[in-house]
């Protein structure tokens, strides 16, 4: 076994695309997080899902938090106003704050998409560009029922990644919140080596076991504005000129940072477990 190093946070998204909370203690099982991203906005228009990887159309979802509410999520809007997803009238409060019609899920569509924006078109021409947009299908990595994940159950970064994207930030600083993570990893060792975990079983605290899958390529959002932090056009460029691999055979070099994860054995975890390659 190889010792990475410890979980330094723990953070789920109750709803897609919005920011999210800080959790001392989380169970873990096959589907991901427990209430990590099990809800989502449709767009009313296209029956797409309603995702900050096109920020021209939805970056204004990053100014909201959400918070898992029982079996639904309680939304805080940036006006102080607060709405829970299964209430009435939800949907028009949050369609009136995004300027387009939406609806709250909790079930994804057969065959859900959503639209991610080229990242490096919208960091050329801004996040109010018009820009060229790849449909994508989620969950492609997930098992059944996965909620609204992008692509497989859990979301992993090391701190050594941060520290070096944000060395070369005029920042001086890349905040974790902006990469989306469910855990974050605190690592020694090069920027980056989150590569050499795909592939790789990790065993996380005594019980949660993990196999990485592949590295995880950005889109735009982790240079969008998250809450009160700004914007940061580095988030994006660092990885994209230090770090630009195929996460998987065809999809060509992509900017990464990050790996994703599917569990091989779930349970709790807890902030501070040890976190080991075997």
């Amino acid at each position: 076994m190889t010792r990475l190093g410890t979980v330094a946070a723990l953070r789920r998204y109750p709803v897609k695309s919005m920011l999210g909370e800080d959790l001392a203690e989380a169970d873990i099982g096959a589907g991901g997080l427990g209430g990590d991203r099990r809800w989502a906005l449709l767009d009313a228009e296209t029956g797409r899902i309603a995702s900050a990887k096109n920020p021209r159309l939805w970056r204004a979802l990053l100014t909201m938090a959400a918070t898992a509410d029982g079996d639904g999520a309680r939304i805080a809007l940036p006006t102080g106003e607060t709405v829970r997803t299964g209430d009435p009238g939800a949907a028009q409060v949050l369609s009136r704050a995004l300027g387009r019609r939406v609806e709250p899920a909790s079930v994804p569509p057969e065959g859900a998409t959503l639209e991610r924006a080229v990242p490096e078109e919208v960091l050329a021409a801004g996040v109010t560009a018009e820009v060229a947009v790849e449909e994508t299908v989620i969950g492609l990595g997930a098992p059944s029922g996965g909620g609204f994940v992008d692509f497989a159950p859990l979301h992993l970064i090391g701190t050594a990644t941060l520290e070096a994207i944000g060395a070369e930030s005029p920042r001086g600083v890349a905040e974790d919140v902006r990469y989306r993570p469910n855990l974050v990893v605190e690592t020694g060792g090069p920027a980056f080596g989150e590569n050499g975990w795909a592939g790789r079983e990790m065993a996380v605290g005594d019980e949660v076991v993990l196999r990485v899958t592949v590295p995880t390529p950005r889109c735009s959002i982790p240079t969008l504005e998250h809450g009160a932090l700004p914007r940061d056009p580095a988030a994006l460029r660092v990885p994209a000129a230090r770090n630009r691999v195929e996460p998987m055979p065809g999809l060509g070099p992509r900017a990464c940072a990050g790996v994703y994860a599917q569990v091989l054995r779930p349970g709790r975890v807890r902030r501070g477990a040890a976190v080991r390659l075997l």
